[in-house]
């Protein structure tokens, strides 16, 4: 059931992509057009079933700014939540931070840090904007209802907590969820 409603969704995916591309290629004869999707899989070795880059492969950095120039404009937040929705695997910079639940935050979160501890200087400070752009979208959606904005304001201090130290973030959600559970 997970391979179908994995499929469905890069179907969706695949049909939208097709159609920007489509529309694009309506625009006026002086208007630059991007090559068609169907050629930027092709050239990565896809099947039409997958984003391109074949099975079981994961969108990296250099396939998202790839697809940013093909779908141009999309936004970047946009295009991150259509290629969560597609069910591809993501690379950890692909996938950003995931807040819809606290074991997804958690998951990203981690992954994250594994990022910053093997990166250099200018990929701790791309991983720390991933971070810091997150925190700053939970704070406005803590402004919302009340029950939003308990999960939003613990999500909001996993974050914190990330930024003051990624490499000990692990142990500690432990040791939070360890408490949370014992109480």
């Amino acid at each position: 059931m997970k391979a179908e409603k994995r499929k469905g969704k890069r179907n969706r995916l695949q049909a939208w992509i097709e159609a920007r591309t489509e529309a694009r290629t309506q625009a006026p004869p002086q208007a630059p057009t991007q090559a068609p999707t169907q050629e930027w899989m092709a050239a990565r070795g896809g099947d039409g079933g997958s984003l391109g880059i074949g099975e079981p492969g994961e969108i990296g950095e250099a396939e998202l700014a790839e697809l940013r120039v093909t779908l141009a404009p999309i936004s970047e937040s946009y295009l991150r939540r259509l290629l969560r929705e597609s069910c591809v695997p993501l690379a950890p910079m692909v996938a950003g931070v995931r807040q819809s639940y606290l074991e997804e935050l958690e998951e990203s979160l981690i992954a994250l840090a594994a990022q910053y501890e093997k990166g250099d200087a200018s990929r701790r400070a791309a991983v720390r904007g991933l971070v810091i752009t997150a925190k700053d979208h939970a704070r406005w959606a803590s402004r919302g209802s009340s029950r939003q904005a308990d999960s939003k304001n613990e999500m909001i201090l996993w974050m914190i907590t990330w930024l003051e130290n990624p490499p000990l973030f692990p142990q500690w959600v432990r040791l939070r969820r360890q408490r949370a559970s014992d109480s």
